[in-house]
């Protein structure tokens, strides 16, 4: 569970600094998030430990997946503005293309959300968001 006091934190300045270090998986795969407005962008930077595939080189498809499950649970909990990290009930992930070894974004958009359950969409891209690597549909159980 994450600390209220890092939540509220969070909210109030913007930085995401000590809710990412809370967290840690999304602290070891580097995941940063900056909001603009009302939009927030998660970022994963380009990094040796995150590769699957040295070759081409690419980023290993579960990190891919961590970086925008995590992204989606994080904006959902910010969305909602609950003290609990939501408790993932399905994901479903579409690979498009290789994730090379770049800075990679994301962007999450709550589709639907009743008094228990909340479905996230989030699309993660490279150099543009009309050419995204991977897309996912992410189904959540809201504590209540």
């Amino acid at each position: 569970m994450t600390d209220p006091e890092i939540l509220r934190y969070t909210r109030e300045t913007g930085d995401f600094s000590r809710l990412i270090a809370s967290i840690p998986y999304a602290n070891f795969i580097g995941l940063q998030c900056n909001k603009f407005g009302d939009d927030l962008i998660f970022r994963l930077p380009a990094k040796e430990q995150n590769l699957g595939n040295p070759v081409l080189p690419a980023i290993h498809g579960g990190v891919i997946g961590g970086f925008m499950e995590l992204s989606a649970a994080i904006y959902l909990m910010l969305a909602q503005e609950t003290i609990r990290m939501p408790r993932i009930v399905n994901f479903s992930l579409d690979y498009l293309r290789a994730g090379l070894d770049r800075e990679t974004y994301a962007e999450c958009q709550l589709t639907r959300q009743g008094n228990r359950v909340a479905n996230v969409i989030i699309t993660a891209w490279q150099k543009s968001r009309s050419q995204p690597i991977a897309t996912a549909r992410a189904h959540f159980l809201l504590e209540g």
